[in-house]
């Protein structure tokens, strides 16, 4: 018997990914739970075990191609299952099959069958039935294709193996349907002024989050400076301590453990908007995420449970996710269940932004450059430290009153950074 194993979605609603590596060849046997391929998506790069034990007959794309959740992945040819045995198993396994936690990289419950899932060894006198076919057999470049060319694949009769459709069919479908193609209108330019690149992974989700923020928060900012030539002196002192235990100190670690005793007396800022049951939601948990810049985008590891860890705590976990983001080593559940999110633009420069709510959060708290700048202190004007701050919030949720207070809070905190040491 044949089983066709599509991609399944891992997590989070991912739509698709990229093939990274395979680690299987056709012919090759495989057990159940082995890795058989490294796929890129736009949260992680995860091994994909396999489902079954058998031989590997076909893999579906190649290293580099984009391949759709639901899409084939291989067929694998499983020994002694045949006719009736194999329409039952269609039927079993096309909901979800829970998969054993182990070394495969993925855990939990994945989708294992879908569009004809099983085909028998020899297809003489056996048919699938109706309810196990969702939609067409494709390779992913075919799917690719169709929806670059605008066409319903659904319409392109295939003569692939399998009746699977192939990027040939599509390009003949494209040929001898005129009236199928959509209106296009291209305007050329020199191939020397214009660079294309395709969108990775990450690029597409941080715009996708993007829009999907702006479009559902009332974003209100606003903006603040604190002194903070103590917070300075503290950090200079223990760094070198913290450096001999392979941790970082900066700034963040105090500005998050502020944050978090901040969020404690202001749970407007820890909570989210529930419309559609006409609610608020009020977390009683301190899951604060961290935006990291790396070479392929911003990545937001969660730092869970912040407010029962000490400084030096939290600077271990900032630097262990911070390196795990730039070497695409997160898990999706370091990025998962985040209730409050702070963005360090000011670590390659910034000093003010007006920073976008990672939904459905209802604040993020943006931190600048410190600068050397004149204050007042005891009636006279000295240099100081001084740090920005931007707070943006959904003003759906929070008032700007309870804004207002909540970044005065935080600012009282790194102004006097022994108290948080107290707490």
């Amino acid at each position: 018997m044949r089983y066709v194993f599509n991609f399944p979605d891992i997590g989070e609603g991912l739509e698709e990914g990229i093939i990274l590596e395979w680690y299987v060849t056709k012919g090759q046997e495989i057990k159940k739970g082995q890795s058989l391929v490294k796929m890129e998506t736009d949260k992680v790069v995860a091994d994909i075990p396999s489902p079954k034990t058998g031989t590997i007959v076909t893999r579906f794309g190649n290293e580099g191609d984009t391949i759709h959740v639901g899409t084939p992945l291989v067929e694998i040819e499983i020994e002694g299952v045949f006719g009736e045995d194999a329409i039952a198993e269609v039927k079993a396994t096309a909901k979800m099959e829970p998969l054993e936690e182990g070394s495969t990289g993925v855990v939990g419950t994945i989708e294992v069958a879908g569009n004809n899932a099983f085909l028998p060894a020899s297809e003489e006198g056996f048919s699938i039935p109706k309810e196990a076919v969702a939609k067409v057999l494709a390779t992913p470049v075919a799917r690719a294709f169709a929806k670059e060319q605008g066409i319903d694949i659904n319409r392109v009769s295939g003569t692939g193996p399998g009746g699977r459709v192939t990027k040939t069919d599509i390009q003949n479908f494209y040929l001898n349907n005129p009236a199928d193609r959509p209106a296009v209108h291209l305007q050329i330019t020199s191939g020397e002024a214009l660079t294309f690149e395709p969108l990775s992974q990450i690029r597409k989700t941080i715009a996708r989050n993007m829009i999907n923020s702006k479009l559902n928060a009332a974003h209100m900012t606003v903006f603040e400076e604190v002194e903070v030539s103590d917070l300075i002196w503290i950090k200079e002192k223990y760094q070198k301590i913290y450096a001999e235990k392979n941790v970082k100190l900066t700034y963040l670690s105090f500005i998050l453990k502020a944050t978090v005793n901040a969020l404690k007396q202001h749970r407007q800022l820890n909570s989210q908007l529930d419309m559609e049951n006409n609610r608020m939601i009020y977390k009683n948990f301190y899951n604060i995420g961290i935006a990291v810049d790396t070479d392929e985008g911003l990545v937001v590891p969660v730092i869970k449970n912040a407010d029962k860890l000490s400084i030096f705590q939290i600077a271990q976990k900032i630097t262990e996710l911070s390196e795990k983001a730039r070497e695409r080593k997160l898990t999706l559940e370091e990025m998962k269940d985040g209730t409050f999110t702070l963005t360090n633009y000011g670590s390659i420069g910034g000093i003010y932004g007006v920073t976008i709510i990672n939904y459905p959060q209802a604040g993020i708290l943006g931190i600048g450059k410190i600068l050397k700048t004149p204050v007042v202190k005891n009636d006279q004007i000295v240099i100081g430290k001084v740090l920005p701050l931007s707070l943006t919030v959904d003003h759906r949720i929070v008032d700007g009153g309870e804004a207002a207070r909540f970044v005065i809070q935080i600012m009282e905190y790194l102004s006097d950074p022994f108290s948080l040491m107290m707490e």
